[in-house]
Order: C-alpha cells, then sequence, then structure tokens
C-alpha cells in the first residue's frame, strides 16, 4: 500500500514511521465474508452477555453487551470516525473523501471530496473537520450538508484532531508539532513543539493532551497558551487517547496495552492488556472501548478490568450517546454496536 503522508527528505525516517501506521494496519487479513449482501446488515454478538451498560440506556433496547452490531459501507478505507449530534462521519483515507451516515439507522446521507488521504475527523459544534495527510492542510466542512467551508495549512501529516471548545488542535506527525486553529475561521493561532511523531489528541475540558507514536509519551498542553504542562511515559507506540471525566486512556499499538493516566498530573494509574495492536479508544459514560487489529475490547472505566470483547479488526471508533460505532478500513465499512 502506498506511503500516506507527503515527507521532506530530511525527516524521511521520521515521517514514514508516522504513515506506515496505516499500511501495516490495512496489510492484516481481514473475513471479508462477512461483508457479503446489502448495505446494512447485522453480525452475531461475541461480547460477553453478563456485563451491563450505561443503565440509562435500557430505553434504548442498549442493556447488555451482547447486543447485536450492524454494518454501513462508506467510502474506501475510512480510518477517523466522530459524532455531530444526529450523525456518523468517517475519514476516507482511499479516496479523499467523509462520508455521513445518519446515526439512529445507517442510511449514508452524503459522500463529500476533501483533501488528499484524509485521516482524522472532529466535530467543533457546527462543523466537521478533516486532517488530509498527503496535503499537510485541514478542510472544514458545514456538517448540516457538507459544504466546504475552507480549507487551511497545518504541518506535515496531519492525524486525528481535537476540538477545546473554540480551537481545533491538530497533530503533526512529521514536525514533532501541534497546530492550533482557530475553529471561527482557520486562523492559525500556534504551533507547538511536542514529542516524536504526534498522532491522536483528546481534550480533557482545559488542556489538550498528544500521544507521540515514536517517543512513547503523551504530551499535556494548556489549552488557552499551548504551554506544555508536562510529558509522561506511557506504554510502546501510543495512538488512540480518549478523556473519561477523570483520566486519560491511551491505547498503546506497540505492546498490546491501555494505559490509565490522571488527568490532573499524569500519573498512571494502571496498565491493561489488550493485546493485538490497540489502535483507536472511547468512553461510553461506563467502559472504554478499545479497536485494533484483531479485537474490540471493554474495559470497565472504574478499574481497567476486561468485561467483553468482538473479534473484529477496526481503527477509529466513537460514541454516539447511545451506541459504539468502529471504522473498518479493510472492509470500507463502519460498524454499529
Amino acid at each position: 500500500m502506498k506511503t500516506r503522508i507527503a515527507i521532506g527528505v530530511s525527516l524521511i525516517v521520521v515521517a514514514l514511521a508516522t504513515a506506515n501506521l496505516l499500511p501495516i494496519h490495512a496489510q492484516k487479513p481481514i473475513n471479508q465474508s462477512a461483508h457479503a449482501g446489502p448495505q446494512l446488515q447485522t453480525q452475531p454478538p461475541i461480547l460477553d452477555a453478563g456485563a451491563r451498560l450505561n443503565p440509562l440506556k435500557i430505553a434504548l433496547l442498549h442493556w447488555y453487551l451482547a447486543d447485536t452490531s450492524t454494518f454501513v459501507r462508506v467510502g474506501s478505507q475510512p480510518y477517523g470516525v466522530c459524532f455531530d449530534g444526529a450523525n456518523i462521519w468517517t475519514a476516507n483515507n482511499g479516496d479523499n473523501t467523509v462520508t455521513k451516515v445518519r446515526a439512529n439507522d445507517g442510511e449514508v446521507l452524503g459522500t463529500f471530496k476533501v483533501g488528499g488521504a484524509p485521516y482524522g475527523v472532529t466535530l467543533d459544534g457546527a462543523n466537521i473537520w478533516s486532517s488530509n495527510q498527503a496535503d499537510s492542510t485541514v478542510t472544514k466542512l458545514r456538517a448540516s450538508d457538507g459544504t466546504i467551508l475552507g480549507t487551511f495549512s497545518v504541518g506535515r501529516g496531519p492525524s486525528w484532531m481535537t476540538f477545546d471548545g473554540a480551537d481545533t488542535w491538530v497533530p503533526n506527525g512529521p514536525d514533532n508539532t501541534v497546530s492550533k486553529l482557530r475553529a471561527f475561521d482557520g486562523k492559525t493561532l500556534g504551533t507547538f513543539t511536542v514529542g516524536s511523531s504526534p498522532i491522536a489528541s483528546a481534550f480533557d475540558g482545559a488542556n489538550v493532551w498528544v500521544t507521540n507514536y515514536l517517543s512513547g509519551t503523551v504530551t499535556k498542553l494548556r489549552a488557552s497558551d499551548g504551554t506544555v504542562l508536562g510529558t509522561f511515559t506511557v506504554g510502546a507506540s501510543p495512538l488512540g487517547i480518549a478523556f473519561d471525566g477523570s483520566s486519560m486512556w491511551v491505547a498503546n499499538r506497540g505492546d498490546g496495552t491501555v494505559s490509565r493516566l490522571r488527568a490532573s498530573d499524569g500519573m498512571v494509574l494502571g496498565t491493561f492488556s489488550t493485546p493485538d495492536g490497540p489502535y483507536g479508544i472511547a468512553f461510553d459514560g461506563t467502559y472504554i472501548w478499545v479497536s485494533g487489529d484483531l479485537y474490540i475490547f471493554v474495559l470497565r472505566a472504574v478499574d481497567g478490568s476486561r468485561v467483553g470483547y468482538r473479534r473484529l479488526q477496526s481503527e477509529g471508533i466513537a460514541f454516539d450517546g447511545a451506541y459504539i460505532w468502529t471504522a473498518e478500513q479493510g472492509g470500507n465499512a463502519v460498524d454499529k454496536f
């Protein structure tokens, strides 16, 4: 598979290390037979039936982890996933598009062209932002209809972004930086140096956290001015990151673990086994969901204990308030649990 990040000669080694996250994952074998048939269909559950989800979901008939799942065809090689309050959006790395899917019934509402090799998508409250790795740009689309509102230059290889309530933060892997863009007009408000090959980010209500893939660390920056408040060691090759209200959870792709850090000071509160290449991570209000090469693992947020799993290769992951959605780039689909 072709390299997904345009790189400069002087930093070719670092850039390729970041870019290779994509082709290495994509070359894993996948059971394509699971995706024969119509656009939307069900698959049998493999999650532990005894573990319960958030009790607030009982009215949505989503009480047990053993609920069935559905999948929806989207664009080519989806990676990033986000929720806009009503719809799921995917960044389709293979065909330079983003797809909008209605969350309640899985109907595809539109597929829209963006920049080259989109990787991450995030919501700013009204608009969707796509990070375009091949172009070193981000595209802003109106969530209501997919109209492009602007395309803005950032650092090289932009990846998984986060929104802090006013600004969009973009990790630039080959540059070892994070760009802060004003969401209103895309103006760059600052570019801040972090660890080696930053790849994903999350907001904790006051600070932005960035996973540094080649450093085995996460960096905490004050959202107001980009001041680095700390850099903390986690597992090998940290990728996905999520906030649960008090802790940051980090998927360590290189050693098959998930780290839990106290958001207030970065102290590691636990390290939990999630073998087979953990990738993305999301919080559903009660549980931590971890996507990866062979399985989706479900961990109890209060103590990190594993309460369920499902055999599925997946990448980006997001929660829509009732269900978990994962991007399955090998099947050009998103799965809903």
